[in-house]
């Protein structure tokens, strides 16, 4: 369109009154179908000047957003806008020339709160800021709806936890309420106060029964200690540190352990990787739990290869495997607290790992394939020594 007009321009010397008169009338209907188009979204459009004055409101930015005035043309934008929060917020990023993204705004709209994500743009035109737009979206249903979902996602792990937990605990249980019986009746047997037979006290059967009764609770309380440590929130003290010096120290202290199960190391740290902000007793922590579980994968032996590097602004660590993988179905719930494909495991090994990964800003990702092993990858941001800002002065574009 804008080469049509130049072209036009151009020849305008030459065009006579008819010709001109069309011309008009195809600019004045290429315009309104703009206007069409910028009415037609369900999100709002508020245009400025380089001076910051307003020039453009569409039809969805009308509803959204609170006008001090209907005589907003060409004032400055937050002098149109009545919501003081809104105001101030535009006036700062525009002033500063800043860029801003979805930002959020609560408002009271007749006993009804609403909430408005805005976004400050540059317009820019022929290489050079000429203005900017403010994009106004209403995510009120939105974010409601994501509470909802969050409420019950809690839910339905709040009500996984406590199956689990109440399977956990149900075992040694019943293997404490069994021994109290045996204890009771033994003593019973024995008789008590004057008529207490010495004789038939067996001391060391009451003492294998208490013994059992002191592991079960010893049992209980790690169930415990583990279900609170995957339901409260974990206090990471991140500091920067390099990731390599974890792995390694890490490797160290289970190698002999490798040996024992006859499984090769491989290890390929990258020097280059830059340092992260890590918490090391909670990173060494859910890393030996992933190391643990790559042995167990691993009965007969095998190899476990662990390899950091570094892709753009992440760092990378790979722990794998050659053991038995794991299957579609098995690989979907690992992360689920509680769930378990070992004869003797908590299942909240996984659940702390990813939890730990989550506290570290981190990713983590599986792939894994049955009788040939299992990959986890872990990707950890690198700190931003500074935010970077679209410019906008006439340098940048």
């Amino acid at each position: 369109m804008r080469k049509f007009i130049e072209r036009a321009i151009q020849k305008l010397s030459k065009l006579d009154e008819e010709q001109i008169r069309a011309l008009i009338l195809d600019l004045a209907g290429e315009h309104e179908r703009i206007e069409l188009v910028l009415d037609s979204m369900n999100v709002g459009v508020l245009v400025c000047t380089g001076d910051h004055s307003l020039v453009l409101v569409n039809k969805a930015a009308e509803r959204m957003v609170p006008f001090a005035t209907q005589e907003w043309y060409e004032r400055p934008v937050w002098d149109a806008i009545g919501d003081r929060e809104i105001a101030d917020f535009v006036r700062t990023t525009l002033i500063n020339q800043d860029s801003a993204q979805d930002r959020e705004f609560t408002l009271d709209t007749n006993g009804v709160n609403r909430m408005l994500s805005c976004s400050i743009l540059p317009l820019v035109g022929s290489g050079t800021i000429q203005g900017s737009i403010l994009h106004v979206e209403d995510v009120t249903e939105k974010r409601a709806r994501e509470a909802r979902l969050r409420r019950a996602e809690s839910l339905a792990s709040l009500t996984t936890l406590a199956a689990g937990v109440a399977h956990e605990i149900k075992n040694p249980l019943g293997s404490i309420g069994i021994h109290i019986q045996l204890l009771q009746k033994a003593l019973k047997g024995a008789g008590d106060g004057d008529d207490f037979d010495r004789d038939r006290f067996d001391r060391a059967r009451m003492e294998s029964y208490i013994d059992v009764v002191n592991e079960e609770v010893d049992r209980l309380n790690r169930i415990v200690v583990d279900f609170l440590f995957a339901v409260r929130p974990i206090d990471v003290h991140l500091e920067e540190h390099c990731l390599n010096e974890v792995v390694h120290e890490l490797l160290e202290f289970v190698k002999y352990e490798l040996e024992e199960a006859d499984i090769e190391l491989i290890a390929e740290l990258d020097a280059g990787i830059d340092n992260i902000e890590l918490d090391v007793k909670y990173l060494k922590q859910a890393l030996m739990n992933m190391v643990k579980n790559a042995i167990a994968a691993m009965p007969n032996g095998g190899v476990l290869r662990v390899l950091t590097s570094q892709k753009g602004d992440d760092v990378v660590l790979r722990i794998s495997d050659n053991g038995i993988g794991m299957s579609d179905e098995i690989m979907s719930k690992i992360f689920e607290p509680y769930f378990t494909t070992k004869d003797f495991g908590s299942g909240i090994g996984l659940t702390l790992v990813y939890k730990v990964i989550k506290e570290h800003n981190g990713e983590i990702a599986v792939i894994s394939q049955e009788g040939k092993g299992t990959t986890f990858t872990i990707s950890f941001p690198v700190p931003q020594k500074q935010q970077h800002l679209l410019g906008w002065n006439g340098d940048r574009t």
